[in-house]
């Protein structure tokens, strides 16, 4: 790797590092005014890099807002709604699904990221365990990968026959018609990342032991055979694209936009109305004289170290 290439490369690394600080800034803020001070560690003179971080914010909260409003729609008016992120490794699926829940009831948006299916999972009927998670009235599920693990891993990593993978294509546009004709609204979300992006963030990973976890042997795998995923991508959305359930790719190198074109985006397949709410007092609280509060053994206290 020649110098030139390496500064890029630290550049980016770094780049994505301050992403991660300002992912746990979003974890804190709740000032919706999107004032945002000084960010650790960011070099001076950035000012045009500071008002995007600020733009961000603000937008971020903005959206998140409307996402309340919808959530609140969604339970009064007793909608069901499903929505599916795919993608490749690395690609932001976590990222923007953490952004959409982060502020929302998990009573009625709730995340479902199932495990590898254990031994009598694989005997029954492929749907069923995605089946028992399809929400009720009033629900919104956010599948972190989906029943498509079989036009995805599963076909690229030889865990499916080839004629299981035919019939999941047989059978998957009419899984999703019939949700959708129970009244089930079905969203479906391809993250898009180049080569070059994923090889970036699986370095990041690598280096930065919070991340580490992130990296399974599957997902270094899926490096090595990146062409092989391109190939399943392209056929999974070519036999899937279905008027009743439709794809919609999120170009995802750049992490910030990405999640904030897909909430925007979702926002706007709904027909939503802010709910209104009724107005809130506080009891008063009610007290008796001959009430004492026992004090707690010291035994039982966590250390106070902080």
């Amino acid at each position: 790797m020649n110098w030139d290439n390496r500064e890029e490369l630290v550049r980016r690394i770094e780049s994505d590092l301050l992403d991660s600080l300002d992912e746990e800034l979003e974890l804190e803020i709740e000032d919706r005014t999107g004032v945002l001070g000084a960010v650790p560690g960011m070099a001076e003179g950035a000012p045009e890099s500071h008002a995007q971080r600020v733009a961000y914010f603000k937008e971020l909260f903005r959206l998140q807002g409307e996402l309340v409003k919808l959530q609140d729609w969604v339970a009064s008016t007793k909608q069901k709604a499903v929505i599916l992120f795919e993608g490749r490794d690395a690609a932001g699926k976590g990222g923007v699904i953490k952004r959409i829940t982060q502020r929302l009831n998990p009573r009625v948006c709730r995340v479902v990221a199932l495990p590898a299916p254990n031994d009598r999972e694989r005997t029954q009927w492929y749907f069923q365990r995605y089946a028992a998670h399809l929400p009720a009235a009033g629900e919104m599920v956010l599948f972190d990968r989906s029943w498509y693990n079989r036009a995805g891993v599963e076909r690229v990593m030889g865990f499916c026959s080839d004629d299981e993978y035919e019939e999941f294509f047989r059978s998957v546009p009419e899984f999703e018609r019939m949700l959708v004709r129970s009244g089930i609204r079905v969203i479906k979300y391809w993250f898009s990342i180049t080569d070059e992006e994923q090889h970036l963030r699986f370095l990041g990973r690598i280096h930065d032991p919070l991340k580490q976890w992130k990296l399974s042997p599957m997902d270094l795998e899926s490096r090595r055979r990146w062409e092989d995923y391109t190939r399943a991508k392209e056929v999974m959305l070519e036999r899937t694209h279905i008027p009743e359930a439709p794809w919609w790719v999120v170009p995802a190198d750049h992490k910030k936009q990405a999640r904030l074109n897909c909430i925007r985006h979702l926002l706007a397949q709904f027909d939503y109305n802010e709910v209104p709410r009724p107005e809130t007092s506080l009891p008063e609280r009610v007290r008796h004289a001959d009430y004492i509060r026992h004090p707690v053994p010291a035994s039982m206290l966590v250390p106070q170290l902080y």
